[in-house]
């Protein structure tokens, strides 16, 4: 017997997975999935249940014909632009340009100019309001088709917001995290003018980085001033060539964009979905690099907590099963996690009872949960103190700016009970009630909606075209502001309008949405 083929029998599969097709009370279809490893011990405390509901075939057929057509008229405008009988608004090569690799144009940038212009009038909008469970939105006006926007001055009050991520309610103007900030700003001023490895480090980003590990159950974390670049540019300072990255298909960008710069071999994995995964890494096990076939130097598994276009929450425990079985690492990224998510609100990790020391680097965002901005990564002492040298983020970037610090202890304070209160409990508790009600409510009334019965994230699916902008537009008619989404930020069949629920909403904003 060949060495890869011993190999092969000590890798073996680690779980079956049993899925069940369960019909609720409306008729939607919901998967529950029940795990157990080789010894049938269940790796998760309780029935790891999703909404899913294949695309029927009617929709299917009439969302392709909607696009088709689309697309033809697209191709007429087009020609009547280049004739410049129709006028062009996107930026294109100069005539001398032509004759290179175009800049600006692909298909893409085809569905920009031929649908999401007439669609962006329906969301996108000014707040001149705290964005919380309601925002005031500036009115505004188009005289050509939403290329260029006139405002007029007025302003429609009480939209109630299902768009935006302060899924605790923690982005607001008053209270014990606004009073706490605008004592700091008062004291340390509003910017720091340089970075943390010169004269930039304040006794409030300490603090800060204590208060997050403690927070995360790790043993160091260290902050950066925006969540995009947390990934983007800290990816890079911990893979290179001769590495192996195995990413989540439905990924976010800065983790897609972090991973090609670090200049490691990738691999697309399928959603969530653990056979895939376990093939990769078996077979990046058995033969090693292309051509030299060495072993990897490293092998680094990159997910979501939650996945802000699916409302999906990673199947966390096999992941990490997986890790350990294969000697990989994990990289999890809880933007969407983290707070709205576990009986503590320190995310994914706690939302499966997980041990943190599990997951090798933990990342996540301030700008969604704590009503701040920037984000962190924790993990061991040893990996936070090689990223304080090595990480461009790290580096060059300028120091966070002290009322937002502040901003971030304060809010993360109150979710663990430092604060004195409960608010920061009722608030965890409060968004779990909100979360289970609304996707309840949908399902009640017919509509196919996405992702895990316990995520904030609520996408609700809309497939055709036409109705992207339409449901935005009736939506905000009612005084309700929602963010609808198409290709390319999803598959272009699958476009949707995606909510966000919120601890601020409350009952009487329940009833209206009934």
């Amino acid at each position: 017997m060949s060495t890869k083929q011993n190999m092969l029998d000590k890798v073996g599969s680690f779980c079956v997975c049993k899925i069940k097709d369960v019909r609720n009370g409306s008729g939607n279809t919901i998967m529950q999935i029940l795990i157990y490893n080789n010894n049938g011990l269940g790796l998760y405390s309780r029935p790891f249940i999703e909404s899913f509901e294949e695309t029927p075939m009617l929709v299917a057929v009439l969302t392709y014909m909607g696009y088709g057509i689309l697309t033809i008229f697209g191709y007429l405008r087009d020609f009547l632009r280049d004739w410049k009988i129709e006028r062009c608004h996107v930026a294109r090569e100069r005539e001398e340009q032509r004759d290179f690799v175009p800049l600006y144009q692909d298909f893409e940038n085809f569905y920009t100019r031929n649908l999401y212009m007439r669609i962006r009038d329906s969301w996108n909008r000014p707040i001149c309001s705290v964005p919380g469970a309601k925002v005031d939105l500036v009115e505004r006006v188009s005289p050509d088709y939403n290329w260029t926007f006139d405002y007029t001055g007025k302003v429609v009050e009480g939209v109630i917001n299902m768009g935006s991520y302060n899924y605790l309610g923690f982005a607001e103007n008053t209270g014990y995290c606004a009073d706490a900030s605008a004592e700091v700003t008062m004291k340390y001023g509003v910017g720091v003018a340089s970075t943390r490895q010169e004269m930039g480090n304040l006794d409030r980003h300490e603090e800060m980085e204590e208060l997050v590990a403690k927070f995360l159950g790790v043993e160091s974390a260290m902050a950066f001033g925006m969540g995009f670049a947390t990934n983007s540019m800290n990816i890079p300072a911990l893979t290179g060539k001769g590495c192996l990255i195995l990413s989540d298909e439905l990924n976010h960008a800065s983790l897609v964009l972090g991973a090609r710069l670090s200049g490691s071999t990738i691999r697309v994995f399928k959603h969530n979905n653990m056979q895939s995964l376990e093939k990769m890494l078996r077979d990046a096990i058995v033969h090693g690099q292309p051509r030299t076939h060495r072993p990897w130097k490293k092998i680094l598994i990159l997910v979501e907590g939650i996945y802000s276009m699916e409302g999906s929450i990673v199947r966390l425990p096999e992941v990490i099963a997986l890790k350990k079985r294969y000697r990989a690492y994990l990289y999890l990224d809880e933007a969407h996690s983290i707070g709205a998510l576990g009986p503590g609100g320190r995310g994914v990790v706690d939302y499966f009872g997980l041990d943190p020391r599990d997951v090798d680097v933990m990342m996540g965002t301030f700008t969604k949960s704590f009503g701040a901005a920037g984000g962190y990564i924790g993990g061991r002492k040893e990996l936070l103190e090689y990223l304080r040298s090595h990480s461009h983020s790290a580096v060059y970037a300028a120091s966070m700016s002290p009322p937002v610090v502040e901003q971030i202890i304060a809010s993360m304070k109150c979710i663990m009970g430092e604060d004195g209160t409960t608010l920061g409990r009722d608030r965890v508790q409060q968004l779990a009630e909100n979360t289970l009600y609304f996707r309840r409510r949908l399902t009640e009334m017919g509509f196919i909606i996405y992702g895990n019965n316990d995520s904030p994230v609520v996408p609700m699916m809309l497939y055709m075209p036409a109705k992207i902008g339409a449901f935005g537009r009736e939506m905000l008619k009612r005084n309700i502001g929602v963010v609808v989404v198409g290709f390319p930020a999803t598959p272009i069949i699958e476009s949707r309008a995606r909510f966000c629920i919120s601890a601020a909403h409350t009952k009487d904003i329940k009833k209206s949405l009934s």
